[in-house]
């Protein structure tokens, strides 16, 4: 992912709740990261989703951390707030128990470019540790299946053409296959 991002010349930023860092903490393992990473944010109280990442505060008050338009949108305020045009994020309940009306082991994470965003919902059996491990695991799978369609649907470079698209990159807000199904 990190050579993908850098062909690109793109950044990422990456937004975390129930990974508590994790999730960035993976990422500085590869060699090469800081010519891509730009920062990340650990939002793990409710209220700091909106506060620093700007997470719609009735969507929040009416859903709860745990919902895909969350996760959505922590990813788009990691880019905005750090100044990326990558993002992913995490958010859900590693457990023991319920919170926030949503069982343990509830998982959502998104990953957000240029082409658009993807959204991923897993139901996840384990202790914290297995949960937030998988959800790492999934953000980073997510991310790397948007930059994969990213690179497909760039234009063949010809030599001496603009070879610039100018069908457009979509809405914003296409979600891939397997958005928002919940998997085991």
């Amino acid at each position: 992912m990190v050579a993908a991002l850098r062909r690109q010349g793109g950044s990422l930023a990456v937004a975390e709740s129930l990974t508590g860092g994790a999730l960035s903490g993976a990422l500085v393992t590869v060699p090469g990261v800081s010519a891509v990473l730009r920062g990340g944010i650990v939002a793990y109280a409710t209220d700091l989703k909106e506060q620093l990442l700007g997470v719609d505060g009735e969507l929040l008050a009416a859903h709860g951390p745990v919902h895909p338009e969350v996760a959505r949108q922590m990813a788009a305020g990691a880019a905005d707030r750090l100044g990326a045009d990558h993002a992913i994020a995490t958010t859900g309940v590693a457990g023991p128990g319920a919170a926030d009306g949503a069982p343990a082991g509830t998982v959502w994470v998104a990953a957000l470019g240029p082409g658009g965003h993807r959204v991923r919902g897993l139901l996840l059996a384990g202790d914290r540790a297995l949960v937030r491990r998988a959800s790492v695991a999934a953000a980073l799978a997510l991310l790397g299946s948007l930059l994969s369609d990213e690179l497909q649907r760039r234009p063949p470079t010809r030599r001496g053409a603009d070879a610039s698209d100018s069908s457009g990159s979509g809405d914003g807000r296409e979600q891939g296959p397997g958005a928002g199904r919940w998997t085991r």
